[in-house]
């Protein structure tokens, strides 16, 4: 007697491989939002047109820093005489043009700014050159 003995294919369960495709699809999706955070600052820079002293004149102060050098209003100071010198101006909203070169030391900037924040002269304008 001849037996027919018919085999049944083998096919593979996919659904454990599913559930990790899944899971891994979400942790790569988690994963690049706070990557894309980390890496990207985007900056919206202000437009401003000045702050009138009532004579049609404009109130400005332009601070530029470069690597070794600090000017206010075109007249070079020591970095460690800015706080000094910025009492002379009493109005905190005056617009405040802060041009600095991009070979100058982050603590610099940290300073300048750490002035300014004592004087509470908070309408800041960072100056960049174009492309």
């Amino acid at each position: 007697m001849k037996r027919n003995k018919r085999r049944d294919e083998l096919v593979p369960d996919l659904t454990p491989l599913m559930d990790i495709m899944f899971l891994l699809l979400i942790f790569f999706i988690v994963t690049s939002v706070f990557r894309n955070d980390q890496n990207i600052l985007a900056l919206n820079l202000p437009k401003t047109e000045g702050v009138s002293d009532g004579k049609g004149v404009k109130k400005e102060l332009v601070l530029e820093l470069s690597k070794d050098k600090f000017a206010v209003n075109k007249k070079e100071v020591a970095l460690d005489d800015f706080s000094d010198v910025i009492k002379a101006y009493k109005d905190p909203k005056i617009e405040v043009d802060f041009r600095v070169d991009k070979d100058v030391v982050y603590d610099r900037i940290v300073k300048v700014l750490n002035v300014l924040q004592q004087n509470n002269m908070t309408n800041l304008s960072l100056i960049t050159s174009k492309l």
